[in-house]
């Protein structure tokens, strides 16, 4: 073989390597790779799979050694938008990928709807903080209808009683009640839910300013609803 044709060789070998641009799918995890092209759908988000992340578009990728990268433009939404990388970790048990970050939010889940080769649809899971915090909603917003199921018409007949429990110590606040409620389940689910919040700030190392709740002196009746007066 002469020079010209080991040449033409060359060049062929190269031109047909930069042509197969083809992505590179791990067919024992599909979840490998990158993700682009989001598209929302409800509680659902759709990707395409992508050869890389791209400049300037949202897009993800998982490594093979458990890396995670987001590439986002953050909380932004006005142009010109900017996009960095977030960095993190996932892992992936069945169809719940489990990722962590160094940025805000930095613990969540998403759990896989479907996954081929070119689409990945995940639903955002909700954590055991999440869950935690929607229990302890739930149990105020109890709190909450039983102590405003009577309108406020006499002040005499309202009392009011301390709540909560903020990370740094001391009552998230004060919530007024009638004495012709069941008073004595009323304050005992006060109990519960300002035990209850305890333990999520124990549990999630939550933060808060030391400030304390001014203590009301009174309470006032204004259009059947309980005012506060200091």
């Amino acid at each position: 073989m002469n020079f010209k044709n080991i040449f033409i060789l060359l060049f062929a070998v190269i031109f047909f390597s930069c042509e197969n641009n083809d992505t590179i799918i791990d067919s024992d995890n599909l979840l490998l790779g990158s993700w682009v092209e989001p598209i929302y759908d409800g509680e659902t988000t759709t990707f395409k799979r992508g050869n890389s992340l791209p400049n300037d578009a949202y897009g993800i990728s998982f490594i093979q050694n458990g890396d995670f990268i987001e590439h986002t433009s953050g909380w932004c939404g006005t142009p010109p938008l900017t996009f960095f990388n977030i960095e993190g970790t996932f892992e992936l048990e069945n169809t719940l990928i489990s990722i962590s970050t160094k940025s805000y939010p930095t613990n969540y889940a998403w759990r896989i709807i479907s996954l081929t080769e070119q689409e990945l649809v995940v639903k955002r899971e909700l954590t055991e903080q999440e869950i935690d915090h929607r229990n302890l909603m739930d149990l105020f917003n109890e709190i909450q209808n039983l102590a405003y199921s009577v309108s406020c018409s006499d002040s005499s007949n309202w009392l009011f009683t301390a709540y909560g429990a903020k990370g740094c110590g001391g009552p998230q606040g004060y919530i007024a009640y009638s004495n012709q409620i069941d008073t004595v389940s009323f304050l005992q689910k006060i109990e519960i839910y300002t035990e209850a919040e305890k333990d999520f700030n124990y549990k999630y190392g939550v933060v808060s300013d030391c400030s304390l709740p001014s203590v009301p002196t009174s309470v006032e009746c204004q259009n059947g609803y309980p005012i506060f007066k200091y």
